[in-house]
């Protein structure tokens, strides 16, 4: 504990380390390889197609989400069409950056090459940060807007040059047109403004620049929102009342060991947060994380939110713990960095096998698929359709020329709009989450292909349903789609004008 309290002065007394590029960049490629050689095996996620359905009609928002992931994912669909591995792609580099940003704080906070391998390997070898890899989605670049900020404050706290607001401020604005949850990151870096000695800050004109810039860039969104009476805000009130109700802010803090980090590694970022709560200097990146833990803590907030907000833990943890180790004796430090580095990838390798699409059939694919719901999302979407197509090739001509597909939820609706283009389907129609402003289809179908309902729900919005097929998908594995969702009905027109089923049927999910 005294190298976490002499934390100041030894830093002072050390020649500036180098940064372990070589070692950096290697363990960065070698995560990227392994998404890249694993990312096609199965099919895209649910949340995956409503990015896709997203990026096909640009905005400055979106109900689910601000608009710069969609942006992303227009431009991967320019560069690589409709493919798996190279609409991943940009998740993969994005988190290899993480790691890399990783390696390159604890440099600056004084750690030498033993430190910044240690901090690379504890983020490569994390849960989240190995399954945001997997899948396109906006947490995996919000995660690196987190590590940037959290690298550009060390920046400034350790250069004293207030210009570096300028970048902290540039991040979070690219950060709030990517997720809205890092109102909570900023939140935690105004109380450490506040109550540390980083206070001298609110006299620089260089700090409300930085605000001046996220706020700019900001605006766009921030306009949308206000014409469409801020519907985001009441999509995450639903949707959070829905993961309380259903359980899924249960663990918090248990999921910060098993979910957020390696749990070999929480020794190394519980060390870090001392650390920083000790430092005169870099105290306020303490606060940058105990407050976002708090108020996710008080408002139930799912346990992964808080996952970016560890690489800098650990960063200042593998200082500590390098320092640490160089008071052992020769032998002492052999067998602890044994233990520790065999522990952190027998870990990672367990982690690996569940998050990671390894095998495409086998034992492998099954123990993944036992223990991971997101994977099994990943299968029937072109079974669904090109069962579809089928339904529609098998009406009358007259059906065909005035059909509509409508859509229970926004995997299915991406499915259609994103896969169903090789089929010639006709666009989706939805009511769920954006979907929802783009309207119905003029002219008015009068044929209608209804799926993820059931018959209930579908009899009671429309005319003269039957059932047409059954959905599934071809390796029988059991998800939301084939357990909850199996019929597909052929109907006529709807009960009620489109015009009133829009007023009454506007849904989040």
């Amino acid at each position: 504990m005294s190298s976490i309290a002499n934390f100041e002065s030894t830093y002072s007394a050390t020649t500036e380390p180098k940064a372990e590029w070589p070692i950096l960049l290697a363990i960065a490629s070698a995560v990227a390889l392994l998404h890249i050689l694993t990312n096609g095996h199965y099919g895209f996620h649910r949340d995956e197609l409503q990015f896709l359905s997203d990026a096909r009609h640009l905005d400055w928002g979106f109900v689910c989400y601000p608009p710069l992931t969609p942006f992303i994912e227009h431009i991967g669909l320019a560069l690589f069409g409709v493919s798996l591995v190279g609409l991943r792609l940009f998740s993969v580099i994005t988190q290899s950056l993480v790691i890399i940003v990783a390696g390159l704080m604890t440099k600056e906070l004084g750690g030498g090459r033993l430190a910044q391998i240690t901090a690379a390997l504890a983020v490569a070898l994390s849960p989240l940060p190995l399954f945001q890899g997997t899948e396109f989605q906006y947490s995996s670049f919000d995660f690196l807007w987190w590590a940037l900020t959290a690298y550009f404050v060390v920046r400034l706290l350790k250069t004293e040059n207030p210009r570096w607001w300028l970048a902290i401020g540039a991040t979070l604005g690219i950060g709030l047109l990517t997720k809205y949850s890092i109102v909570f990151y900023i939140a935690g870096i105004l109380a450490g403004v506040v109550l540390t000695s980083a206070r001298r800050s609110l006299a620089s004109i260089w700090f409300w620049s930085g605000i001046a810039i996220a706020l700019l860039i900001f605006l766009p969104n921030f306009l949308w929102l206000v014409r469409h009476d801020f519907i985001s805000y009441h999509f995450l009130h639903s949707i959070h009342v829905r993961d309380v109700g259903e359980g899924r802010a249960d663990g918090f803090i248990v999921g910060q060991f098993l979910i957020c980090v390696n749990l070999f590694a929480a020794p190394l970022w519980i060390a870090g947060l001392i650390g920083f709560l000790r430092s005169q200097r870099y105290r306020i990146l303490a606060f940058m994380y105990i407050v976002p833990l708090a108020l996710f803590y008080v408002g139930k907030g799912r346990s992964y939110y808080m996952a970016p907000a560890y690489p800098i833990l650990l960063a200042m943890g593998a200082v500590m713990g390098e320092r640490w180790l160089s008071s052992l004796p020769r032998r002492a430090r052999r067998s602890t960095a044994i233990v520790f580095f065999s522990g952190l990838a027998l870990i990672g390798a367990y982690v690996i096998a569940i998050v990671i699409p390894i095998a495409s059939s086998g034992p492998l694919r099954d123990f993944a698929l036992k223990r991971n719901g997101d994977l099994r999302e990943e299968f029937g979407w072109d079974n669904l359709v090109r069962t579809v197509a089928q339904v529609r090739d098998s009406l009358p001509p007259d059906e065909q020329a005035h059909l509509g597909i409508a859509t229970g939820n926004y995997g299915e609706y991406g499915a259609i709009e994103i896969l169903g283009a090789a089929y010639g389907l006709p666009q989706p129609i939805g009511t769920t989450n954006s979907e929802y402003l783009r309207g119905y289809p003029t002219p008015q179908p009068t044929t209608i292909i209804v799926i993820g309902n059931d018959p209930a729900t579908a009899n009671a919005l429309f005319t003269n349903c039957r059932l047409a097929a059954h959905n599934g998908n071809a390796e029988g594995i059991r998800n939301e789609e084939s357990v909850d969702h199996p019929d597909i009905f052929v109907c006529g027109p709807p009960r009620l004008p489109w015009s009133e089923i829009w007023k009454n049927h506007q849904n989040f999910g």
